[in-house]
């Protein structure tokens, strides 16, 4: 029954509460299935989420200060329907009366405006994001991609255009504007072809503060630093000292290096497959002694 209760939970649909609350673990430096574990919900949850908006959290949606309101709105279907003309409706919300004949003009003039109906196309047009830039000028995005091609960094693609085209305004597009074009505003194929030539490969942006450490991936257990060996090591005035690695090649083959820090004299010793690293140092003790 409580493993029931459990499942249930992390099914549920995520409220804006808990999509905010991912995000602000996922700009804060936490892997997917760390913050799964926070909140409580499958690591697919956290990705798809993420996934959904190409890793760039969405603006949260609000009305401008100076946009017409919904009470607003009414108001001028109440002036309307009184046959006040548009200058006195203005007049009476502040507003000029240009203002008050381009919401008129939107939503279907005197005869048709309706409040709801015209706040509801207000935020309809306000949606974002709009048509990326690169789908709406193939020049600049030819420039782009290129660029890409040649591994260069949307970075460095923004400050080349600044350069090659110092008085053509049309092409020039901003490095976050670029990431925006492949992560969440293109789709099907200007998508493939934008993505596909980034040199980090991804198909989601990754946020910088995102880190492994502390899990245990890639690190050695128990390891110690570089820093910490002895100074007789370090300047290579003793001799007796060694350097051991391991390393992978294709087909699963491995081979363990060893260089004498003094001499350079170095062994190389083929393995039959991938060692742990307590096997692998035992190994390479045997090996030194013979050597």
């Amino acid at each position: 029954m409580v493993v029931r209760t459990l499942e249930a939970l992390m099914a549920r649909p995520l409220t804006e509460q808990d999509k905010s609350e991912i995000w602000d673990l996922v700009m804060g430096g936490g892997t997917h299935g760390r913050v799964g574990k926070q909140v409580g919900r499958h690591q697919s949850v956290v990705q798809n989420l993420i996934a959904s908006t190409g890793g760039v959290r969405p603006v949260v949606r609000s009305r401008h200060a100076g946009r017409l309101t919904l009470v607003e709105r009414e108001d001028i279907a109440a002036g309307v329907a009184a046959g006040l003309s548009l200058r006195a409706i203005g007049t009476s919300l502040g507003r000029a009366p240009s203002t008050i004949s381009r919401e008129l003009q939107r939503n279907g003039g005197r005869r048709r405006y309706r409040p709801s109906v015209a706040e509801q196309a207000a935020w309809d047009r306000a949606t974002r994001p709009k048509v990326c830039k690169l789908a709406l000028n193939p020049v600049l995005r030819e420039h782009v991609i290129e660029g890409l091609r040649l591994q260069w960094s949307p970075e460095q693609i923004t400050g080349w255009l600044k350069v090659e085209f110092p008085h053509n305004p049309e092409l020039r597009v901003s490095h976050e504007t670029i990431y925006l074009s492949l992560f969440v505003q293109s789709k099907g194929r200007l998508s493939q072809l934008l993505t596909r030539e980034l040199r980090t490969g991804r198909g989601v942006r990754r946020a910088g503060r995102i880190s492994v450490r502390g899990q245990g991936r890639g690190q050695i257990v128990d390891a110690l630093h570089i820093s910490e060996r002895p100074a007789e090591a370090e300047d290579r005035a003793v001799p007796g000292h060694w350097e051991g690695d391991m390393v992978s090649g294709s087909s699963n083959t491995h081979v363990a290096t060893l260089v004498e820090r003094t001499s350079r004299f170095v062994l190389l010793v083929k393995l039959e497959a991938k060692m742990k690293r307590p096997r692998f140092s035992a190994a390479l003790i045997r090996v030194a002694a013979l050597g």
